[in-house]
């Protein structure tokens, strides 16, 4: 389907894209019960650019529209895959200059069968991780994949609330209980994307995390009340060992995130192999 962005661009590099306003690509991924991880991916149509390569469901942006609803729509457009099916976890950007082109990366709970829906696709098929390679790939795709089979993740951002809440001037030491409410309806902003994490351990540019906050002593009634969008975790005891318990759960799709200042959590929970911020980190992004 036509729109305001359809159209070449060229990048300060000297290219010409596909995209006036830039572009971008879903790559959907499931885990199945066997653990082998697939893929699915687009056989681009023998007569458009890439002709008969593989790679990524995408196209051009429009004016008014952000990458991830540019790369659903997009795939919705060329695929019958439900685009409410995905969960988003993440996204990528090339620059090339002027224009850009923005991975999209999220997860499904089944593999079901996904069929051309335009002319721009000849195949649509889920692929094993080992097996991507071994496809003729269009060369974009071909250079991202490497990075981009990395970081086939979700966020998970684990909150020590009484660490965290000791870290704001807001008079929590006057209310608790309190202080942890408003700090679990501030993490709802977090939804939008959370950004500036070390590229060597989170690839990607933006990550939409599955947030946790974990609450202990009187703030444990704070679990007991709605939440839009942040999952609380009532501490029975210490909040620092229900933290641990947490990252030491086994979920090989997870990237945990835990955000405290306390030295001794920290060290045990880069042991049980989560990465560490600081609620400086986190208080930057609400």
């Amino acid at each position: 389907m036509g729109g305001d962005g359809d159209g070449f661009a060229r990048c300060a590099q000297g290219h010409t894209h596909w995209g006036r306003f830039g572009a971008s690509g879903l790559l959907p991924y499931h885990r199945g019960a066997d653990g082998v991880v697939r893929v699915l991916l687009q056989q681009r149509a023998w007569w458009g650019i890439g002709g008969g390569t593989w790679g990524m469901f995408g196209g051009a942006l429009h004016s008014h529209e952000d990458p991830v609803s540019g790369a659903l729509r997009e795939t919705a457009e060329e695929c019958t895959l439900d685009p409410a099916s995905v969960t988003v976890h993440g996204t990528r950007i090339e620059d090339h200059g002027g224009w850009n082109f923005v991975s999209v990366i999220g997860s499904v709970p089944e593999t079901a069968r996904v069929r051309p829906a335009s002319r721009e696709t000849s195949k649509a098929a889920w692929v094993e991780l080992d097996e991507v390679t071994g496809k003729r790939l269009f060369e974009p795709f071909a250079r991202s994949w490497p990075l981009l089979r990395e970081g086939l993740k979700r966020l998970v951002l684990i909150v020590d609330a009484a660490n965290v809440v000791g870290a704001r001037a807001d008079g929590w030491w006057k209310d608790r209980a309190g202080a942890n409410a408003r700090l679990r309806d501030d993490l709802a902003v977090l939804e939008k994307g959370v950004s500036g994490l070390p590229k060597e351990s989170f690839p990607f540019d933006s990550y939409f995390p599955e947030v946790v906050l974990v609450v202990e002593g009187e703030a444990r009634r704070v679990a007991d009340e709605p939440a839009n969008g942040v999952r609380v975790v009532a501490a029975p005891h210490s909040g620092d060992d229900r933290i641990v318990e947490l990252v030491s759960e086994p979920d090989p799709d997870a990237l945990r995130l835990v955000v405290t200042a306390d030295r001794e959590l920290r060290a045990r929970c880069e042991a049980a192999g989560a990465h560490v911020a600081g609620p400086r980190w986190l208080l930057g992004c609400l």
